[in-house]
């Protein structure tokens, strides 16, 4: 697990280069990941749209802060997404805004398709789902990890996935706007609990 988490470190972006880079893709019509088509440059489209937005609107609650404020130990959250994931371009702007709240965290970003290997030591329910967050100590071993979207939401997922078998562009809908409305408190009070561990 080390070697695999070390060799993904030699690969990893900051979270402006990760922008950079999606924005770079979507002037050549392209996608991130080795799959592409015109549904993920379109969905890349408007998630690069959605992660602007929420840099310049997303507010910490004091909470977080003072919570983050007691974080003494160097951390690196080591973070597998790709530029198509409507869960990660809604999370990925809060993660990187509370990395930047103090000196403790340093976010490093990781493309899932070209870090598979990584990703399938950490699957959810069996499957590849993103964004997924690797929280790592400074001799990388693994402190904790978090995704692909906060409780609340991943229990609305569940619960129609039970109720429908499967999640159709309806709830993907509902689940985005959801986000909106939650404004990134869910994330917090995720992080909140996942600091004071």
């Amino acid at each position: 697990m080390k070697e695999i988490i070390e060799n993904s470190l030699k690969n990893t972006l900051s979270y402006k280069d990760y922008n950079a880079l999606v924005s770079s893709l979507l002037t050549d019509g392209k996608a991130t990941g080795t799959e592409q088509s015109e549904a993920l440059t379109s969905y890349s489209l408007l998630n690069h749209k959605r992660m602007k937005r929420l840099d310049k609107t997303i507010k910490l609650s004091e909470e977080t802060l003072q919570e983050f404020q007691k974080v003494s130990a160097p951390q690196t959250w080591l973070v597998l997404t790709e530029g198509w994931c409507g869960d990660a371009a809604q999370n990925l702007p809060i993660l990187n805004k509370i990395a930047e709240s103090t000196d403790k965290i340093d976010l490093k970003v990781v493309l899932r398709d070209d870090n598979l290997p990584l990703m399938d030591l950490f699957l959810t329910n069996g499957g590849r789902s993103i964004p997924k967050l690797i929280a790592l100590d400074k001799d990388n071993n693994v402190i904790d990890s978090w995704g692909p979207r906060p409780t609340t939401a991943a229990k609305m997922v569940a619960d129609y996935k039970e109720k429908n078998g499967a999640l159709d562009p309806q709830f993907k809908q509902d689940l985005q706007l959801w986000y909106n409305k939650d404004k990134g408190q869910s994330v917090q009070a995720d992080f909140v609990r996942f600091a004071s561990k």
